[in-house]
């Protein structure tokens, strides 16, 4: 891990004297070691510390999903479940066969927000929760996969408050306190002083509001590309959990080190046939909003190599089949070639 340590510090401080880095951290975590690496600053002046935390966007669909299933665990949800029976207004325009799985897996076929969301504030929860229920799905449930960028979290969380009554952020707080991941779907208040200040790099947001797949996907509602919303207090203790989920590098790499042993937190936490489906391809095809081939687990994308989820902003984690888990964390909302990168440096061993 020292060859490691240095090989990863070399690359991220020379993206820092280049300026294609502005502030982040990775941490890895193998046979029960893990590194840590920082670079950067957290607002331009104060240095990233082990405990930083940034907003990560899509990497926060993985933990929204692990507290619908820990519902389904206890009882009170089926992953084969009609989403109608807890929710009757959801079954309108063609969507009554939608179940608990299909959502899950991106198959549901609702993964833009109506355009009236573009006239709603990002933290009116009860009315986007309304426009999906009443939203004309873009396939029929089950027939197809599209990636539910912003709305993942919305579904989800009217999952969870359905079936207990409780705030899927709230819940996933005590559940993430419970195994001690530095992992926030809403940041409370005694958090606040450590995030990082999300800033723009080269095309962003062009790349994603000019293309036709991704620009109604993530500007509806409004706001949500922009670092001036996801730099405020009042976005940061509201809750979106599709995307707004605050996450340290190595809160991130401690909970991915324990995602896939059948004797670890989450196995234990979901039990053997759950966690089989979290963490392994139950829907795939071509993805209609990220245009590519994609298998979906019940909350991850999966491929030959790894189990996890990025974010638009460049944020990544994953675990490989090997157990090497990486959480990549960056305040420079840009693309993915810095976790590129890190993959090519993790595959020399």
């Amino acid at each position: 891990m020292d060859r490691l340590e240095t090989r990863l510090r070399d690359l991220l401080s020379g993206w820092v004297a280049e300026g294609r880095e502005p502030g982040g951290a990775v941490a890895v975590a193998r046979d029960g070691e893990l590194v840590e690496v920082l670079a950067g600053t957290v607002d331009g002046t104060h240095p990233w510390a082990s405990g930083t935390l940034v907003m990560t966007w899509s990497v926060a669909k993985p933990f929204a999903a692990l507290t619908v299933l820990g519902v389904v665990a206890e009882g009170a949800l089926g992953l084969d479940q009609p989403v109608a029976d807890l929710w009757p207004a959801y079954a309108a325009r063609g969507k009554e066969a939608t179940t608990v799985r299909h959502v899950l897996s991106h198959a549901a076929g609702v993964p833009v927000f109506p355009e009236a969301a573009a006239h709603l504030e990002h933290d009116d929860r009860e009315g986007l929760v309304a426009l999906l229920a009443g939203a004309e799905p873009w396939h029929a449930p089950g027939a197809g996969v599209a990636e539910h960028a912003l709305t993942y979290g919305h579904l989800c969380d009217e999952l969870v408050r359905r079936a207990t009554g409780e705030d899927l952020a709230d819940r996933f707080a005590t559940l993430a306190a419970a195994h001690d991941w530095d992992l926030h779907l809403r940041v409370g208040p005694a958090d606040l002083s450590r995030v990082a200040d999300v800033v723009p790099l080269a095309g962003w947001p062009q790349t994603y509001t000019e293309d036709p797949r991704w620009g109604p996907a993530l500007t509806r509602p409004p706001g949500l590309l922009e670092p001036g919303t996801m730099n405020s207090e009042r976005f940061r203790t509201s809750s979106f959990p599709a995307v707004a989920l605050h996450a340290s590098a190595r809160g991130l790499a401690r909970f991915y080190a324990g995602l896939l042993p059948e004797d670890g937190p989450v196995a234990r936490l979901l039990g053997p046939e759950l966690h089989r489906a979290f963490v392994t391809a139950q829907a795939s095809g071509h993805d209609l909003v990220l245009d590519r081939e994609v298998a979906w687990t019940l909350g991850f994308q999966v491929d030959g190599e790894a189990v996890g989820m990025g974010g638009a902003g460049g944020c990544s984690a994953w675990v490989a089949h090997d157990g090497t888990a990486v959480g990549w964390v960056t305040r420079g909302l840009g693309d993915h070639d810095r976790v590129d990168a890190l993959w090519d440096a993790l595959a020399q061993g």
